[in-house]
C-alpha cells in the first residue's frame, strides 16, 4: 500500500469513526448552540444601523465565544486520535502494516482537522442570512473563514500531539488544552514587553492579531508560515512520541 494510499485510508476511517461516537454529537450540538448564539447577538447589533456590516462578521470571527470554544473543542476532537488505538491496542496492528508512524499521525491528524472543518460548516449560512438586510464585503468573510481554518489546524496539531503522550483520552483532552493555551498565550504577552525586538517577535506569534487580520480581510504570508511551521513541528513530535512508545 503506497503511503498516499495508506494516509487517505487512515482519514477516511478516523473521520467517519467520530460519528459513531456520542461526545462527536454532544460536541457539535454544544458548538452550533454557542455559534448560534453568537450569531443572535450579531442580529440584535443590527438594531444600531451605524455599525457596519463587516465588522459584526469580525466580531463573530474574534469574539470571545469563538476563542473559549475554539480551544476547547480542538483538545476534545483531538483528544482520541492517538490515544485510543494505543489504549485499545490497535495501533500496535496499525504499524505492522506498511505504514510509518508519520503517515499514521498525519492522517489522524488531517481526519481530526475534517471534523473540525465539519463543525464550522453549518456557520457560512449565517453570512448569507446578513447579506438579505444589506451588502456584504465577501473578502473579509472569505479570509476570516480562512484563519479559522488555520487556526484549527494550529490547535488540533498541539492536541494531536498531547494524544500521542498518553493512553487516556481525559489526559490527553487536559494536556492537548494545556498546550493550546500555551501557543495562545504566549503571543498576549507582547503588551508586557518594552524592547521593540521582542514586541514584533511575540507580535508575530500573537493569534489575536493573526485573527484580527483574518477578520479584515488580510492575508499575511508570514501568519501562514507561523501556522504551517507549527503544525509541522506539532506532528514531527508526535510522530517521534509514537516511535518511542511504540511496544509499551
Amino acid at each position: 500500500m503506497s503511503a498516499l494510499k495508506a494516509f487517505f485510508a487512515i482519514v477516511k476511517r478516523e473521520f467517519f469513526s467520530y460519528f459513531v461516537s456520542p461526545l462527536a454529537y454532544v460536541v457539535l450540538t454544544a458548538f452550533l448552540l454557542i455559534q448560534g448564539y453568537t450569531f443572535y447577538l450579531i442580529v440584535l447589533a443590527l438594531n444600531q444601523p451605524e455599525t457596519p456590516r463587516t465588522a459584526l462578521m469580525s466580531l463573530f470571527f474574534t469574539s470571545v465565544f469563538y476563542w473559549i470554544f475554539m480551544m476547547l473543542i480542538s483538545s476534545v476532537i483531538a483528544m482520541r486520535l492517538l490515544s485510543e488505538e494505543r489504549k485499545t491496542g490497535s495501533i500496535e496492528a496499525l504499524l505492522t502494516a506498511p505504514v510509518s508512524e508519520a503517515t499514521v499521525v498525519a492522517g489522524k491528524f488531517a481526519a481530526g482537522w475534517c471534523f473540525f472543518l465539519f463543525l464550522w460548516l453549518p456557520t457560512v449560512l449565517y453570512p448569507v442570512l446578513l447579506s438579505r438586510f444589506g451588502t456584504l464585503d465577501w473578502g473579509p468573510i472569505a479570509s476570516g473563514y480562512l484563519g479559522i481554518a488555520l487556526v484549527g489546524a494550529l490547535f488540533i496539531s498541539a492536541g494531536t500531539f498531547a494524544s500521542a503522550l498518553t493512553k487516556n483520552q481525559i489526559v490527553a483532552a487536559i494536556v492537548g488544552f494545556v498546550f493550546i493555551l500555551g501557543v495562545f498565550i504566549v503571543g498576549v504577552f507582547r503588551d508586557f514587553v518594552m524592547d521593540p525586538a521582542w514586541r514584533d517577535a511575540l507580535s508575530y506569534l500573537n493569534l489575536l492579531e493573526h485573527m484580527d487580520d483574518f477578520s479584515r480581510g488580510i492575508v499575511d504570508t508570514r501568519r501562514l508560515l507561523y501556522v504551517a511551521s507549527t503544525v509541522f513541528f506539532f506532528l514531527f513530535l508526535s510522530t517521534r512520541a509514537l516511535e518511542a512508545n511504540k511496544g509499551r
